[in-house]
């Protein structure tokens, strides 16, 4: 599928609340939210999205996100399925995962697990994003 991350992102609007997850080599931050409200900035690092919030601010460099992947799972604690879009950097590495966030456990919005499963048949179980125009 030949489409730019900026795009997707706004796309992903569909998606309800969600849990963005950024993980380092010491420490894991994970913020509940919708994406919603997205503006853009062109920085000398790169391209980005940028999100402000009443609980967190988001900023992704689009430019560093080689591919974007969907997977589901099982939850840790629960016998439900988890719903994820993975936006790996140059190495493959997860840069940003968002999760579906449920209510009680398995338990999501109407028309969440709809929406995901619209955009992952819409762009392909994995896909390379195009470059990003702002």
């Amino acid at each position: 599928m030949s489409v730019s991350l900026k795009d997707f992102l706004e796309a992903c609007e569909k998606l309800g609340t969600v849990r963005l997850i950024v993980t380092s080599s010491a420490a894991v931050l994970e913020a509940r939210g919708r994406i919603e409200k997205l503006f853009y900035a062109v920085l000398p690092k790169g391209r980005y999205a940028n999100m402000h919030t009443e609980g967190f601010e988001f900023h992704l460099n689009m430019d560093k996100i080689t591919q974007v992947k969907f997977e589901t799972g099982e939850a840790k604690r629960g016998n439900f399925p988890t719903y994820a879009i993975r936006f790996l950097d140059e190495n493959q590495e997860p840069a940003l995962s968002v999760f579906l966030q449920w209510g009680k456990p398995g338990e999501y919005e109407p028309g969440q697990v709809e929406a995901w499963q619209a955009l992952k048949e819409k762009y392909g179980e994995v896909w390379q994003p195009l470059a990003v125009e702002i």
